[in-house]
């Protein structure tokens, strides 16, 4: 665990999606796993998941949105797994729907787990972190977090909430000289279960827009962000192109969005038979797992993480070749 900080590591929504592969990540390289989401039934199987790759792990049932609950999910971590290294924030909902046909009980509840969430496991983790002057806290992201796209309102504010929140914290604890690190994966379009346990007001069933890739990629980033203490990492070309299209031309971005977004978000599969209601407010039976229905679109590989992997050594090798190159002129 070269680079980790000591301790424990925890992880919101680490029953479904990227914080399911963010535990099968970690697990596999030994670290002490607290496991964070509401369904007994989904944390029974990533316990499972967890010791069968040869790793610890305690589960904690816990409504993040609730305050109250998130502090004694970290009060008994603590007390039986072990001080607190790591704290991943990656719990999330959502509602496929136009904005006029949110219920105002529905847009609460988007933000209250994809925003307040984020505020709440920050805060625990800090309660602890803070007297010790060592940890890092990751802030599961996206794109999105730039740039909102039509039936996603609620999601995209709560994720352009999160990033100024993270800003601003991030700088009080620089003010105070804190060693704590704490970091922001900006995600692509990910293959998880989210799509298929999201409430949805469409007769067609939600999906990512494509390009889409694996939630192992999306762990990948969350791993170096912590490894190397990274401010910021995009995961993806289409996060990068998006962030960076929005700076450059964003009314352009607007338009497109406006002609091509609704159709790329809807596939012509019949919802799942938990689309209607979805998991806004109760968990779905079963385990959801890492994976959604999206496999056959979805891509294991992203060249641009892989380049921030690597950048030390890409760096230097285009320092070399640039090195040798003007000696080879100067000769010629």
């Amino acid at each position: 665990m070269r680079g980790m900080p000591p301790g424990v590591v925890v992880v919101t929504g680490a029953t479904s999606g990227v914080g399911r592969a963010v535990v099968r990540d970690f697990a596999e390289r030994g670290a002490p796993l607290a496991l964070v989401a509401r369904s007994d039934e989904a944390l029974e199987s990533t316990l499972f998941d967890v010791e069968r790759l040869g790793g610890k792990g305690l589960a904690v049932p816990t409504d993040v949105a609730d305050p109250v609950q998130v502090e004694e999910a970290a009060r008994r971590i603590e007390a039986d797994l072990g001080a607190i290294g790591v704290w991943v924030n990656n719990a999330m909902t959502t509602v496929f729907s136009p904005f006029m046909e949110y219920a105002s009980d529905e847009y609460q509840r988007v933000t209250e787990v994809t925003y307040l969430a984020t505020v709440w496991g920050t805060q625990a983790a800090l309660r602890r972190m803070i007297p010790r002057n060592r940890g890092a806290i990751i802030q599961v992201g996206s794109a999105l977090a730039y740039r909102g796209i039509p039936y996603q309102s609620a999601y995209c504010g709560a994720k352009h909430a999160i990033k100024g929140f993270t800003e601003s914290i991030r700088t009080e604890l620089l003010h105070t000289g804190s060693k704590i690190h704490v970091g922001m994966v900006q995600l692509p379009a990910v293959n998880t279960p989210q799509f298929s346990h999201c409430r949805s007001r469409f007769d067609s069933h939600p999906m990512p827009v494509p390009p889409i890739y694996q939630p192992e990629v999306a762990a990948r980033g969350v791993r170096l962000a912590i490894e190397k203490r990274r401010r910021e990492v995009y995961v993806g070309f289409p996060t990068v192109k998006t962030i960076v299209g929005n700076k450059v031309a964003p009314g352009f971005i607007d338009r497109y969005l406006a002609r091509q977004g609704p159709a790329s978000q809807l596939i012509d599969l019949p919802p799942s038979s938990h689309n209607r209601e979805g998991n806004l407010f109760d968990t779905v039976p079963g385990d959801p797992g890492a994976h959604g229905i999206f496999d056959a679109k979805s891509r294991s590989f992203s060249p641009v993480l892989w380049m921030s992997e690597n950048r030390v050594p890409l760096t230097l090798g285009a320092v070399g070749v640039g090195m040798a190159s003007m000696l080879l002129s100067r000769r010629a």
